[in-house]
């Protein structure tokens, strides 16, 4: 049986199915996933198994015996806490075949197959009964079905299933409850990753103002959480404006309701400002009493608490659907509407004729109206509204435009055909943008030209660029040909290379003498040794006494599967990292010429200069706009004394984890990693290899 799977193809910028074997798809899941993070996080596990400890001694007291239902077992660890707490029977549920497979084997490893019964189904098609796949309703249940935003996979139907079918009335729940918690603050870095700033340009004619269209201003965006590691967000980025108040409570002991509803709390602002944005986290308790609770809390809630790094368990953003000025002390109602699986806020002021506890009415999801959040996602906004990175892109194309130029740029949604049109003003005589057949993107253009009144002075090509003809361009060749670049189909920074073959396509529109910005690319490397990454790749061994070697052994076999190991995208201003060499370029990729037909590769070796861990290598693309004018897609600052990295916030660097990891101590005689790097011209991957 074959699959098929969608996969960007950087030699034509589009999404193409390819097929692949049966096995491909669960070797993805399996190599992707993140149960190495969860088996390595301590507190969930220790929590956990309190929890289960506790339930088994509370139904044992009441003389009754403790039948455990698991629901999501994975590794079936938490099963294994039940019987080893003393759990008479449990049942342990996983619907991804594979995994069930897997935890069969780790329950007889350790011991447990007698009280364990692995059942490969989704909860809701179990069923009960002498013949069924439970002989009885079990009166512990246990899971894991959360996420960060606590209801995005499903927990809220899947509780209320099992409440109805599978365990008893007033069974006992680990977690026992889950708490969502709400601060409001103001933010003008995580606001720009809804909304579009209007940017100023200055031209030879005076300042022009770029300003987003009327739809996207009144657009309340997409429903869609983001869901970051706000541990990494320093303080000086944003402004809390009100103290942390619960927003709702799940109990799972009960009866849940998945249906649409919404919760209501009133806030009184601690300081005046912009409301723009709801962070937002959760925490379980493992027992009625809320003894044994796992917070979520980013570190300024609990300053004195030591954080636990969790990759499965990250921290909400959430976008009001308009900013809102608020008044220390004034009375405000923030409104938390919630489906199956996702949340939204609302935040509306007091009026006084309001009665104390009048219910809300349920505000829709979100819809975007504008096109442009259905274009671009919320780092792709950080980078329009990046004014460094413009003025890099302005003082650029200063430089290259001319009184006669004939401009193409080829990049998705990008803004740099208007900042080309204020820059030569009357000079550009004709300018035309490309853009790869989504009607969302020429939806959003459209709106923005005629915001920007430029509806005649920018022409869009709805054609790819094989296919462009001298009657697009009015038979006129082209003497300035700019991109970013930047696609959307992009997951890997060298993926924007499609720059290149695009430019390689239109090359018979080209003028002799035609100015290609960027003028060249190159790929950097370096080794780095991550703060707490490295756990999503590490073997794990035992957790909390039980032997999970087999899935350490699964993980291996998955990402071995192919003869290569791949790179993965990673943003890794949210992953702390220390540079354990020094940053190398490894290859360059030359704009002014065509694609070639060979292969670009390079071998090497790079030395290890601090002592660490080197976990893996890290690969970003610099684009060299001019000759002096570069911008990186990867480090922008390192440390030389201790190796900190800054990274460029707006995009996913490329990470290859090493399948050994080599800690180098002795600095006198440093130790090297020798590199095969190699670019494949007919595919536009890359291929790489490191020894230690």
């Amino acid at each position: 049986m074959k699959t098929f799977c969608g996969r960007a193809n950087p030699t034509t910028g589009s999404m193409e199915w390819l097929e692949e074997g049966e096995d491909y798809d669960y070797h993805q899941e399996i190599a992707r996933s993140r149960y190495a993070d969860m088996l390595h996080d301590k507190d969930r596990n220790v929590k956990y198994y309190q929890g289960i400890r506790a339930a088994v001694s509370r139904v044992k007291e009441r003389g009754e015996k403790a039948i455990v239902l698991d629901i999501g077992t994975g590794t079936g660890l938490l099963s294994m806490m039940a019987a080893s707490a003393g759990a008479d029977f449990c049942y342990a549920i996983e619907v991804f075949k594979p995994m069930a497979n897997a935890a069969v084997k780790i329950v007889e490893k350790n011991g447990f197959s007698d009280r364990i019964k692995v059942i490969n189904k989704h909860s809701t098609e179990v069923t009960v009964g002498p013949d069924g796949d439970m002989q009885c309703r079990a009166n512990i249940l246990v899971t894991e079905l959360f996420d960060t935003e606590l209801i995005g996979e499903g927990a809220l139907p899947t509780y209320e299933h099992a409440h109805k079918h599978l365990v008893h009335e007033g069974c006992e729940a680990v977690p026992h409850r889950a708490t969502v918690y709400v601060q409001l603050v103001e933010s003008r870095r995580m606001w720009s990753w809804k909304k579009l700033f209007p940017v100023h340009v200055e031209a030879e004619d005076g300042e022009k103002i770029l300003v987003p269209p009327s739809e996207m201003e009144n657009c309340p965006g997409l429903p869609s959480v983001c869901d970051i590691q706000l541990n990494q967000m320093p303080s000086s980025d944003f402004s809390i404006l009100s103290d942390v108040v619960k927003m709702f409570s799940v109990d799972f002991s009960k009866p849940v309701q998945s249906a649409s509803t919404c919760y209501r709390v009133q806030l009184e602002p601690v300081k005046s400002g912009k409301a723009q944005i709801v962070l937002s986290w959760w925490d379980i308790d493992m027992d009625p009493s809320g003894m044994i609770n796992c917070s979520m809390a980013p570190y300024w809630v609990k300053p004195t608490s030591a954080l636990q790094w969790r990759d499965h368990w990250m921290q909400c953003v959430y976008f009001l659907p308009r900013e809102e000025p608020v008044l220390q002390g004034e009375k405000l109602y923030l409104t938390a509407c919630r489906d199956e699986y996702s949340v939204w806020y609302n935040l509306q002021k007091a009026r006084a004729d309001e009665e104390e506890h009048k219910a809300d009415v349920c505000v829709e999801s979100p819809v975007c109206r504008c096109r442009a959040h259905l274009l671009w996602n919320r780092p792709r906004f950080g980078q329009l509204n990046d004014q460094n990175r413009t003025q890099q892109y302005i003082q650029s194309l200063r430089r290259v435009l001319k009184t006669d130029s004939v401009c193409l740029c080829i990049s998705d949604g990008s803004l740099l055909p208007v900042l080309a049109h204020y820059l030569g003003a009357k000079q550009v005589q004709y300018f035309v943008l490309f853009f790869r057949s989504l009607h969302f993107s020429l939806v959003f253009f459209s709106y923005f030209l005629k915001a920007n009144h430029l509806e005649d002075k920018i022409k869009i090509i709805e054609a790819r660029p094989e296919l462009l003809k001298p009657s697009h361009l009015e038979d006129k060749k082209i003497s300035v040909l700019v991109g970013e670049p930047f696609f959307t189909t992009s997951l890997l920074p060298w993926h924007n290379l499609y720059f290149w073959y695009a430019r390689t396509a239109v090359s018979t529109h080209l003028a002799n003498n035609v100015t290609v910005l960027p003028q060249s690319a190159s790929l950097h490397m370096m080794i780095v040794e991550f703060q707490d990454l490295w756990r999503i790749r590490s073997p794990c061994g035992t957790c909390e006494g039980f032997d999970v070697r087999t899935m350490d052994e699964m993980i291996k076999d998955s990402l071995n599967f192919r003869e290569s190991k791949e790179a993965e995208p990673h943003p890794l201003w949210e992953y702390p990292c220390k540079s354990l060499s020094e940053p190398q370029e490894v290859l360059t990729f030359d704009f002014t010429k065509t694609v070639p037909q060979h292969c670009l590769s390079t071998e090497g070796s790079v030395k290890l200069l601090r002592k660490g861990k080197s976990h893996g290598a890290v690969l970003w693309m610099e684009y060299h706009l001019t000759a002096d004018i570069s911008v990186s897609t990867g480090l922008m600052q390192l440390s030389n004394e201790k190796g900190k990295c800054e990274w460029n916030p707006h995009c996913k660097q490329a990470v290859y984890f090493f399948s050994s990891v080599i800690e180098s101590e002795i600095l006198s005689d440093p130790t090297a990693v020798t590199y095969d790097i190699k670019f494949d011209t007919k595919t536009g991957e890359i291929a790489m290899d490191f020894k230690l």
